[in-house]
């Protein structure tokens, strides 16, 4: 892959990333790259503590997401802030997932799957997961490159952009993989940033993590690795 300067991770919720694509997160901004995310949701249902709030929760959440933002040499973290739990894939999150993409102009974008398996145990996945997907690509293609598009964007001074690639992870149908194998302690620490979320499970995820990454890599001749779906638009 050639080298690049910036990249984008479009997510539903805070965790999503460090879960999908942190390996290559870690990789791409060690070698350089200024990465961004971008936070759909506040991620303010996650929690089955009865005392818990969604202001509480939301706001635990974006500090977590900070502190794996920073393990893991992301430049800019970006919160939409859309409630969690009600995340659809319409033209107001569409609108606003472009204007990250035309305000930072990422070359690369990478997102969720935007499509129902039905290969999981738990039957297809998470529905916000699948709204985010769905946005970001209707973001990336052909929202952000067209002028005309939400005229609004243009007022604010934000010029169109094209992004060149987008990877997919989450997918069942994979094309790309990438070798994270010396960033692979860097997915397991920034995961260990959403306490909220693993609790008392760190050993847990420790080993699944270095386990579901070793899996992808060995098939492939690498130690550790993360599989996409790639999608090419120049």
């Amino acid at each position: 892959m050639n080298q690049f300067k910036r990249a984008m991770v479009v997510v539903a919720h805070p965790d999503d990333a460090e879960f999908g694509c942190s390996g290559t997160v870690a990789r791409w901004s060690a070698s350089g790259v200024e990465v961004t995310y971008v936070l759909c949701t506040d991620g303010s249902k996650g929690s089955d503590d009865a005392q818990m709030t969604s202001s509480r929760l939301a706001l635990t959440r974006k500090h977590e997401q900070q502190a794996a933002a920073e393990v893991l040499g992301v430049k800019n973290v970006v919160f939409l802030d859309y409630p969690d739990s009600y995340l659809i894939p319409n033209l107001e999150l569409r609108r606003d997932i472009a204007r990250e993409i035309r305000r930072h102009r990422p070359q690369k974008v990478i997102c969720q799957n935007p499509i129902r398996t039905l290969a999981t145990g738990r039957g297809s996945g998470h529905p916000a997961h699948i709204a985010a997907g769905e946005a970001t690509l209707s973001a990336v293609f052909p929202t952000a490159r067209d002028r005309l598009t939400f005229p609004e964007l243009l007022e604010e001074g934000l010029e169109p952009h094209a992004v060149e690639e987008v990877f997919i992870f989450g997918t069942d149908m994979p094309d790309w993989w990438i070798d994270v194998s010396g960033s692979i302690d860097k997915v397991v620490e920034a995961i260990k940033q959403h306490k909220s979320q693993v609790g008392d499970r760190l050993e847990e995820l420790d080993e699944r993590m270095r386990a579901s990454r070793h899996s992808v890599g060995k098939q492939h001749g690498m130690e550790f690795g993360e599989a996409f779906k790639r999608l090419i638009y120049n």
